[in-house]
């Protein structure tokens, strides 16, 4: 079993998580004035890279707050847990 590290509740078993996707996405200031294609990526193109990525995760079975962490996508080791100011919902 996977233990992922709150940075609140600390660690706990990974049935408790929810993978939010990859950190750092900043929603355009002006979406209406985007195209269709500069909207599409923004909506839908991820680095998915190999590796080191940051992600953002919430803490679903818990305290439900959302926090950041770099995890590598190849052996799915956790490098390094930050807490977010995002919470109780999608951005």
């Amino acid at each position: 079993m996977l233990l992922i590290k709150c940075p609140w509740c600390g660690e706990r078993a990974e049935s408790e998580f929810a993978a939010g996707g990859e950190a750092g996405i900043v929603r355009p200031v002006n979406p209406e004035s985007l195209s269709d294609e500069a909207w599409g990526d923004y909506l839908f193109m991820r680095q998915n890279k190999r590796g080191l990525q940051h992600e953002q995760w919430q803490h679903i079975h818990g305290c439900r707050r959302w926090f950041t962490v770099y995890r590598d996508t190849v052996s799915y080791a956790f490098q390094e847990v930050a807490e977010s100011v995002r919470e109780g919902g999608a951005a």
